[in-house]
């Protein structure tokens, strides 16, 4: 049987991911995880059950312990999700994103290697390409011109796994997807956030004008994207996933209220952060000609469901917030693992 590694396994699209696999593939499915803040075990209990699934705590920046992880598991193919992905926080510090995306990619890379991983898919952002005035579209030839520490720590990764390419061989492929939403998202990200405190009567915190451009997809879609790259892409290879369902800031958050059906006298705008890039727009011709891969839900499709999710869930959404998910791991595994 064919053996996948997923890092980040836990946090909101590798939890997506993983569950996608053990849906509709027959593969291994090894979860790798560092369980930082984003990182919840309860969002896969419905798979824990599954003979094809396991999972192994390890940080990818520890050169040892993710040796231990190959050595042991013997990968054929690698799906790498982990990173430090929250703009707002790497504003404040990017120490951790430069150890994490920076350092943990080269380490994942160097074991891969070593392993004979067949095949290394590196999923990134769009954030990578930087900010876009009012007309045009990334494409995978865009300059890469970041400007939030996130976003360079993203692009210098992206580096890393294209030398790894060019270099020594090493058959490496990147993804860089627009704004992901769905089930499981941690909710200090935007449409979470604002459903959350729409439900609950609180403010919704929207920065600068609102009029920041954002290009949407539901996670499943984004996830169906890395799956086929995983399967069919070309080695070295750049593949752009985008939902072709560009929205304001404020407009994404005027649906969720009139969805939730709470008043917009709850919209507050607060100051801008620093490097908020206006706009980004995927052009993802490049995967629908090559691997026959289109988004399959609409915006508004989707945001409903988003919503019921969240609505229907509000005790997994309280025990982010509240941190008592971080007790899931100990009660669940105890000293089964390390």
């Amino acid at each position: 049987m064919t053996k996948v590694l997923i890092t980040g396994g836990a946090g909101f699209i590798g939890s997506n991911f993983i569950r996608l696999l053990c849906r509709e593939r027959d593969y291994a499915v090894l979860n790798l995880d560092a369980l930082t803040y984003a990182g919840n075990l309860e969002s896969l209990k419905d798979v824990e059950g599954d003979p094809k699934y396991s999972f192994l705590r390890a940080d990818i920046a520890d050169a040892e312990a993710v040796e231990e992880v190959f050595a042991s598991a013997k990968p054929d193919l690698v799906v790498h999700f982990a990173a430090e992905s929250h703009v707002d926080r790497s504003v404040l510090d990017a120490t951790a994103f430069v150890r994490t995306n920076v350092l943990g990619t080269q380490v994942l890379l160097d074991a891969s290697r070593r392993h004979a991983v067949r095949r290394f898919v590196h999923v990134s952002t769009d954030e990578v390409y930087g900010s876009l005035g009012a007309e045009g579209k990334f494409s995978e030839v865009s300059p890469i011109r970041p400007n939030s520490p996130y976003s360079a720590s993203k692009a210098g990764s992206d580096f890393l796994v294209r030398a790894a390419f060019h270099t020594h061989g090493f058959e490496t492929l990147i993804t860089r997807c627009s704004n992901n939403y769905g089930p499981y998202q941690f909710p200090e990200k935007l449409i979470p956030l604002m459903i959350l405190n729409a439900i609950e009567g609180k403010e919704l915190p929207v920065y600068g004008d609102g009029r920041n451009v954002r290009d949407w997809i539901h996670v499943e879609d984004h996830n169906r994207a890395v799956l086929r790259v995983l399967e069919e892409g070309r080695p070295g290879e750049v593949y752009n996933i985008g939902g072709n369902s560009e929205r304001e800031n404020l407009e994404v958050v005027n649906a969720i209220l009139e969805a939730v059906g709470a008043s917009s006298d709850l919209i507050r705008f607060v100051k801008d952060r620093p490097g908020h890039d206006r706009r980004y727009a995927i052009d993802a011709t490049k995967i629908r000609e090559e691997l026959g891969w289109e988004p399959s839900r609409g915006f508004e499709e989707g945001l409903a469901a988003t919503v019921e999710w969240y609505r229907e869930n509000l005790s997994w959404c309280e025990r982010v917030r509240s941190g008592a998910y971080r007790e899931y791991y100990d009660r669940q595994y105890g000293d089964r693992l390390s």
